[in-house]
């Protein structure tokens, strides 16, 4: 595709939560909890007119669904703040001085005062109905292969609840998988209308990084997030599943901005950016179709009930009633494929399933799903439709079937505008789904409970002489300073260990007294934070005892040859179950002193001696079994060098 040509433009949002000891308008603990809850509260929400007296139309439409919500909270992470029951404490000054930071590293200018503000939402993830937010800084930039970015806003907010699932096979809840929750809108559906939200998350700050829509290549879109999360590693920021969400805006000539949630995998960001554009691109030819064919979309619902009397399709004759419309010159264009996988009338059918219904039927595609073809043209004959007529059909409750088809109406009819703005939902194909309109400014006002705050210059200036290194900055200076190799280099970074693996090899370079001892050097340090207290941490050991402290003892033993480097990981398993543990004396208790090199020899000799023919018949063959031999007998007890030294000399003479 020739994305200059189509006018592709896009934008990014990236929500980061801030890893501060509290939340931004109380004191309560950023901590997730899973175990089960002191308190229960439940509430039914509605939106509220703006100050203009407008209602922000996503909020309107969520309204429409009557879902109440109920919340689960814990003593020591809620108090009355996030149940809405007191106006918020002072604003977490940790977090301003952290959105300041992130905003300085991406060459911002900061406001001069922070106004909270009210953003009205209203799907139950707040209990107040509305997410305090505050914008921070404006007219950054970052510079990408493909050009330069600039970063419109940043602003410092709260985060929402967290969306759980009743799981009556278990005696506690299950969260939804945080990097899709808030995204996930039906799913979490339990009995009685109710969804279930944590409040543990709720309150937590989060910064929320919004680009201009000056990205015009589906590749830049992925350095730009990329380029913005090497910022934010920088910083104290959380870490894990579902600490950062990512939406993007997408749109073209002729086509609309619609905003699509979620998008957790940078890699999968081009293919979407493409798939959205193939999508409105078919929408926008279904719009010019329908308008060389003079369509019309017909308001009335019939009732189809008698003709579906003895239908064999199980979804039918399960239902309380069966209706459909007619929409007039649609006839071919609701199967018409929209992206892979998914066709207009999927696009009809995500509107329709707001309102409770599992999916719709239509002409493009029966007969099928035990709909015969007789009731097909039965149907066609009792509504009077032509050949290049559609017709829609519903089957479940009264009401609900009812209000479906309403969506489905009112979706069919935004045909003729062709793309419609909307908030979509990334799925794990690189598609997208509708969820809901796009909200307007109607759901933003002023929060009065909290008065501005001013942010001084001496503020500013104290952030700008102590700024963090960024990642790729610190991984190639270590690679230069430490002589390690990009990839272990970039494991430390990576993983957040570089200021211990410093902070280590400084103490261990002032114990040696000058270089550091040739049994232990920067690549053994690096290693074992990479990689040994990762695998170490995967085998289910809690790493909670093993401080920097702990681990340079390590390498003193390491340093003055009383332990060998095969004994490092053996070491660190024994020091995690005990918290009063000192390294030597558990490496003495749990026999992982080194032998000194004459019982190293007197071992090798004896299995050499022992597997003699194999030595005369392999010669320097034998290496490797023998190798494995010793290495077992020792136990780590000897370093691998002296044995493969003093292994090859009592080899060599045997042959």
């Amino acid at each position: 595709m020739d994305w200059n040509e189509l006018g592709l433009k896009m934008g990014l949002e990236i929500h980061q939560q801030l890893n501060t000891t509290s939340k931004l308008f109380c004191l309560c603990a950023t901590e997730f909890v899973d175990e089960k809850f002191d308190d229960e509260i439940k509430r039914n929400l509605r939106p509220t007119q703006s100050e203009l007296g407008q209602i922000d139309r996503a909020a309107l439409q969520e309204s429409l669904r009557k879902m109440r919500f109920n919340y689960e909270a814990h003593d020591y992470h809620t108090c009355l703040v996030e149940t809405d029951d007191e106006p918020p404490h002072n604003l977490n000054k940790e977090a301003l001085d952290l959105s300041m930071t992130i905003a300085t590293l991406l060459n911002m200018e900061m406001v001069d005062e922070f106004h909270t503000m009210r953003k009205q939402v209203i799907d139950g993830s707040n209990t107040g109905g509305f997410q305090r937010t505050g914008l921070v800084a404006t007219d950054g930039y970052l510079e990408t292969p493909h050009g330069k970015v600039t970063i419109e806003n940043l602003c410092l907010e709260e985060d929402a609840s967290k969306r759980i699932v009743l799981d009556s096979k278990i005696s506690k809840n299950k969260s939804i998988d945080d990097s899709k929750e808030d995204i996930t809108d039906d799913t979490n559906v339990n009995i009685n209308n109710y969804t279930h939200f944590r409040l543990d998350r709720l309150g937590i700050p989060l910064v929320e990084i919004t680009t201009d829509p000056s990205i015009h290549h589906p590749e830049q879109v992925k350095e730009v997030a990329h380029a913005i999360g090497q910022v934010l590693r920088s910083t104290n920021v959380k870490r894990g599943l579902g600490t950062i969400r990512q939406d993007l805006n997408v749109s073209i000539t002729k086509g609309a901005r619609c905003e699509i949630k979620g998008v957790q995998n940078l890699d999968l960001m081009p293919k979407i950016v493409e798939r959205e554009v193939q999508r409105q691109l078919k929408l926008i030819e279904i719009k010019e179709e329908l308008e060389k064919r003079d369509a019309k979309v017909l308001d009335e619902i019939h009732h189809l009930n008698p003709i579906f009397e003895n239908s064999s399709s199980k979804i039918i004759s399960a239902a309380e009633t069966v209706k459909g419309v007619v929409l007039k010159g649609f006839a071919g264009l609701i199967g018409e494929k929209v992206q892979k996988g998914r066709r207009f009338g999927t696009e009809i059918a995500s509107y329709a399933i707001k309102r409770g219904v599992s999916g719709i039927f239509h002409t493009d595609e029966l007969p099928a799903y035990g709909i015969t073809s007789e009731e097909v043209e039965a149907m066609k004959k009792y509504l009077n439709t032509g050949s290049n007529d559609a017709i829609i059909i519903v089957a479940h409750d009264e009401d609900i079937t009812i209000s479906a088809l309403e969506e489905v109406i009112k979706r069919a009819k935004m045909a003729f505008e062709g793309v419609i703005e909307e908030t979509r939902k990334s799925l794990d194909d690189g598609n997208t789904e509708y969820m809901r309109p796009l909200p307007t400014s109607s759901r933003m006002y002023l929060e009065t409970d909290i008065p501005l705050f001013k942010i001084e210059k001496k503020s500013i200036d104290k952030i700008k002489n102590n700024l963090p290194e960024l990642p790729d900055v610190k991984k190639e200076r270590m690679i230069k300073e430490y002589n390690l190799s990009e990839d272990l280099a970039n494991q430390l970074v990576r993983r957040l260990k570089a200021d211990d693996f410093e902070v280590i090899i400084s103490k261990i370079s002032s114990y040696t007294d000058s270089s550091i001892n040739s049994s232990i050097d920067s690549t053994t340090v690096a290693s074992v934070l990479a990689y040994d207290l990762k695998e170490i941490k995967r085998e289910g050991h809690d790493l909670t005892n093993v401080t920097n402290h702990k681990l340079i003892n390590i390498f003193k033993l390491l340093a003055d040859s009383k332990i060998s480097k095969d004994a490092i990981s053996k070491l660190i398993i024994e020091i995690s179950k005990d918290t009063d543990s000192n390294p030597e004396i558990i490496a003495k208790n749990k026999n992982l002193l080194v032998l000194d090199e004459s019982s190293v020899q007197t071992i090798i000799e004896e299995i050499v001696n022992k597997n003699s023919s194999m030595v005369e018949e392999r010669k320097m063959g034998a290496m490797g079994p023998l190798m494995g031999m010793v290495m077992k007998e020792l136990k780590g007890k000897a370093d691998g060098k002296i044995v493969n030294k003093i292994l090859k000399e009592e080899i060599e003479t045997l042959i």
